[in-house]
């Protein structure tokens, strides 16, 4: 059967939309999602950080992924609360493979791959921005639909750092050219749903 295509306002830089499977897959395992979404936070305050360690010198990247490293930690203990409140503990979770073969896509050599890291990052959010704001448009539970809701903004906001800070350090018409080669492969890498549900899957 084929999947039917969520009906959204397009999302800055992703070229494909999440397919309704996924959406009916988070809906029925609300706690996985919950948990994975906060590995998913922690993971970007990881990021964050991460490029703050490996570029000190690019005063402009510092201060702007400082401020997203915090708010992401704040949503990693937002999220926590989650889990309390429906007593599930914090524990392992598989992770899909979309993140590492993203990240496939980072080349080492500098300065494209601070280009590709920043991209990466840009696209990983965006989708994050777009799959929050599914769950807050079909949640069955008010308040965390409320939640998701409250949490899509930064998400859009985070994706525009990072777009920012790209075409900060770069000329834009090479930004714009990588960008659309990564986000063929980011859509790629979701054509086909992973088995477990996730908020990258």
């Amino acid at each position: 059967m084929t999947a039917i295509i969520v009906t959204l306002p397009k999302i800055k830089f992703l070229q494909q939309p999440t397919h309704q499977a996924w959406v009916d897959q988070a809906l029925s395992h609300l706690d996985i999602i919950l948990l994975d979404h906060s590995h998913c936070e922690r993971k970007a305050a990881g990021v964050a950080l991460n490029l703050m360690f490996r570029y000190p010198s690019n005063t402009r990247l510092v201060r702007m992924l400082t401020a997203v490293a915090q708010e992401e930690l704040e949503h990693f203990e937002l999220v926590n609360q989650w889990l309390e409140r429906r007593n599930l503990s914090l524990g392992p979770l598989a992770a899909p493979p979309y993140g590492s073969r993203l990240n496939q896509q980072i080349r080492r050599q500098e300065p494209e791959r601070l280009l590709d890291a920043l991209l990466v990052s840009a696209l990983i959010e965006a989708r994050s921005h777009e799959r929050l704001g599914l769950l807050a448009a079909h949640c069955p539970i008010p308040e965390l639909a409320q939640f998701y809701q409250g949490l899509m903004a930064s998400e859009a906001r985070h994706y525009g750092v990072y777009w920012v800070l790209a075409t900060t350090y770069f000329d834009l018409d090479p930004v714009t050219q990588r960008l659309a080669e990564l986000a063929e492969v980011e859509s790629s890498i979701l054509a086909t749903l992973y088995p477990e549900p996730r908020i990258h899957s």
